[in-house]
């Protein structure tokens, strides 16, 4: 029991320093986004958010690379002997190297066409667009080569490098946007080679902070040589991110095959609608994002340690507990979109205030399944899982397309990608209690039931009888608010919460009150 205290208060720890660096991006990126989007205008915001994402869909290699890097170095850490960990290391290295000369090959002549043949563009924007495609591959090359480091830092825990590194990347993003503000050049290309300055430094800092702090990350030539000899290693690592890759294309494929689908059916103007939905969710959704990447590790090195119930204990509170910690602060948000949107922006685009509310319930949707995910991948065996799981979400695209082309509102993609991700969640429930034993009742009873059933109807109904009866304006938006923020701190605390997660709380708060008490 005091180890799995002791995993609880590092969670807890690790999710504080996490919301340091959420927090600084937050409030710099919410008004960066204002200033932006006012610099730029919709049309060339829009681009941007287009090209970005033709770039982003070569990340379903990276990133299935990414989580296998993570898994490997995670796994070594879990069992306690670590002596793989340098040769994970140098063998990411390599593989890394690799692809980002595969990558820029292929997308740098798929891009062009795109942006020549595809696109709904100004003929004139083509030429910006094309540099915005040429410095978002930098940025994306960049970011590739880091992932072995970037993947050090999770499985360590060391979480407070993110947090100094989101202070500084929330300071240099700010400058950006006041540079490009007062900018009489192009601005949509300088905002892209900006950016791209802005990923070189903080990519740089994050080297610098694992060469120094984690042995592993020291390039060492021995392990460099015994690369070729580790054929085994290399095998599985390959296996483990070939199977990754359907996961990782599947969820591309529906985020920014999406964008690029509203696109060609809608223009840039609803682009620049959808990007500023998608960074409004991305500030709400940090909370959950930043608590999986605390817990992550945690139900990884449990597997490895063969310490299963609790690792299913684990899988189920992180469950509850995304969901509750995104409801609490998602909410207001629905409820109050197009009010927080015109304080937010000077202008509102039209289709923004319902993509921001369809992007949280999805999120809601998705922060059930997360722990669910990483406990998947932490077994390793995950062939028959992205097989099922990776088709149910290739469904996104082509059935969003085909609702767009029969008349459909650009906003059928998130509603599409919602109706999808329920199912994967019952398909993730079935296929974890398949390779591990992972128990389906209990997830069912405490998790999923509990969530939709107690919490959600149990709060639900205040703010809906808000908005029916409150005022108009800023008074109107504080009632609504504060009623939302009540009535699901009070279901989430009452009825989301097992008995001994209350008891922890209580216990914690007593324990940082003696502590304060002590100092004085």
């Amino acid at each position: 029991m005091s180890g799995e205290n002791h995993s609880g208060s590092r969670i807890a720890k690790n999710t504080l320093m996490l919301y340091v660096r959420m927090f600084a991006l937050m409030l710099v990126g919410l008004y960066t986004s204002r200033v932006v989007l006012a610099a730029l205008g919709e049309n060339d915001f829009g681009i941007y958010n287009v090209v970005g994402g033709v770039v982003s869909m070569f990340t379903i290699i990276s990133g299935a690379l990414n989580s296998a890097v993570q898994r490997f170095i995670t796994f070594e850490l879990g069992k306690g002997t670590g002596s793989r960990l340098n040769l994970v290391y140098s063998s990411a290295v390599m593989i890394q190297l690799v692809l980002a000369l595969v990558i820029v090959a292929i997308a740098e002549p798929v891009g062009l066409w795109f942006i020549d043949n595809e696109m709904t563009i100004d003929p004139s924007r083509i030429p910006a667009a094309r540099m915005v495609l040429h410095f978002s591959l930098l940025a994306f090359v960049v970011n590739l080569m880091s992932v072995p480091q970037m993947a050090s830092i999770t499985a360590h825990e060391h979480m407070s490098a993110y947090a100094w590194t989101g202070i500084l990347d929330g300071a240099l993003r700010l400058g950006v946007a006041m540079l490009i503000a007062h900018s009489s050049s192009d601005r949509l290309v300088m905002y892209a080679a900006l950016m791209t300055g802005v990923v070189i430094i903080i990519r740089g800092a994050y080297t610098l902070y694992c060469r120094h702090h984690f042995e592993e990350c020291r390039f060492n030539l021995h392990v460099y040589r015994n690369f070729f000899q580790e054929k085994g290693l290399i095998k599985e690592m390959f296996s483990f991110a070939g199977w990754n890759f359907i996961g990782v294309t599947s969820g591309v494929l529906r985020d920014h095959g999406g964008n690029i689908l509203v696109n060609l059916f809608s223009g840039p103007a609803v682009n620049a609608a959808r990007g500023v939905a998608v960074q409004l969710n991305g500030a709400v959704q940090g909370f959950v994002t930043n608590f999986m990447t605390a817990v992550n590790p945690q139900i990884t090195k449990s597997y490895a340690s063969g310490k299963h119930e609790y690792t299913f204990s684990l899988v189920r509170r992180a469950s509850r507990l995304s969901f509750c910690l995104l409801y609490v602060l998602a909410l207001p948000v629905i409820f109050n979109a197009e009010f927080l949107l015109g304080i937010w922006l000077k202008e509102v685009p039209q289709h923004a205030p319902l993509f921001v509310q369809l992007f949280l319930i999805f999120a809601l949707s998705e922060s059930m399944s997360n722990p669910m995910i990483t406990a998947m991948l932490a077994t390793g065996n995950i062939r028959r899982y992205q097989i099922v799981v990776g088709a149910l979400q290739l469904l996104n695209l082509p059935v969003s397309y085909v609702c767009l082309k029969l008349g459909a509102m650009p906003e059928v993609t998130v509603i599409v990608a919602i109706a999808i991700s329920q199912v994967c969640l019952w398909a993730r429930l079935i296929m974890l209690n398949k390779a591990t034993g992972f128990p389906v009742l209990p997830f069912v009873d405490k998790v999923y039931c509990t969530l939709l059933f107690k919490v959600v109807c149990g709060s639900v109904w205040l703010p809906v009888l808000i908005e029916i009866a409150k005022p108009e304006g800023f008074l109107g938006f504080v009632v609504s608010a504060a009623g939302c923020v009540f009535v699901t701190l009070l279901a989430v605390w009452l009825l989301g919460l097992q008995p001994d997660e209350r008891q922890w709380a209580i216990d914690r708060l007593k324990s940082y009150i003696d502590r304060l008490r002590k100092k004085k």
